[in-house]
């Protein structure tokens, strides 16, 4: 079929309008009424449970290359487990991993948090994990979900500049994010996705034992430092970290992808950089 002029622009602006939306993939070629499909779920009669198959309680299941290390249970999928069981499972798990190369392991093999289904791959870290400056963002974009790195799409790009606009570069900073799986569409995580996730972040920040941690975006530092406030309101002013080992500095920050929305606050984040760049030299 061949399209008219205007009837190819009118396909690109719609087209465009989907990634702007934060649609970039098409997961089937007929649409689906999700909606429709949970009520019908809902309705359906249950099953009843054998007598002769009792309930027993999931077993942990043996991270692979990792002898004696207990990944969160199974039980029919992360749709199976509770907000609260998967985050103690994730509590759990996450305590055991003995190094980064064991934490990255042990999320490659939980199942506890949905966005593993629809994510491409992991993104766990990049950078220097033994860098002194620990940068932690929400979650992966879509480059990052193509890749398996944080930051490193348009975001990344402009984290680097800023990182070497006081002298810094990647093979000085370490970088991770919250939630180590990409939402679809790029939406935000929820609140019990975080919550899943957070006993990671967390083991990976007391694994790598930086000096200090920025929190780049409001999620971040909320997710981080248990704040409250807006990251408008957190920004500029350092905070105190709890990562296991010590107390460190916590310095939060406006999101990259933000200052590419809004790059008038590019002078918020380049007063945050010099903060961070005098306490490096302080504490040189």
């Amino acid at each position: 079929m061949t399209l008219d002029a205007a009837a190819r622009d009118e396909l690109e602006a719609l087209l465009r309008w989907y990634v702007d939306m934060g649609v970039d993939i098409a997961v089937d070629a007929e649409p689906h009424d999700r909606f429709a499909e949970a009520a019908a779920a809902a309705a359906a009669p249950k099953p009843e449970a054998s007598a002769e198959a009792p309930r027993r309680a999931p077993a942990g299941l043996a991270a692979p290359g990792l002898p004696g290390l207990a990944a969160p249970p199974l039980v029919g999928g992360a749709a199976a487990l509770s907000a609260e069981l998967a985050a103690r499972s994730a509590r759990e798990a996450a305590a055991e991993a003995r190094d980064l190369d064991e934490l990255k392991a042990v999320l490659e093999a939980f199942e506890g948090c949905s966005l593993k289904g629809t994510a491409t791959r992991l993104a766990f870290s990049d950078g220097e994990p033994s860098g002194r400056v620990m940068a932690v963002g929400e979650a992966p974009g879509a480059e990052e979900d193509r890749q398996g790195r944080p930051f490193s799409g348009r975001s990344g790009q402009l984290l680097d500049r800023m990182l070497k606009a006081i002298g810094l570069d990647r093979s000085a900073v370490y970088v991770a994010n919250v939630v180590p799986w990409r939402p679809p569409g790029n939406r935000t995580p929820t609140p019990q996705e975080v919550a899943i996730c957070r006993p990671f972040i967390a083991r990976q920040i007391e694994l790598a034992d930086p000096d200090f941690l920025l929190c780049l975006g409001g999620p971040a530092a909320q997710s981080l430092l248990g704040a409250k406030e807006g990251i408008m309101r957190l920004r500029g002013r350092w905070h105190d970290y709890d990562t296991g080992r010590r107390t460190v500095r916590a310095l939060p920050m406006l999101h990259p992808a933000y200052l590419l929305r809004t790059p008038a606050h590019k002078k918020l984040a380049w007063a945050d950089l010099r903060t961070l760049r005098k306490a490096l030299d302080a504490s040189a």
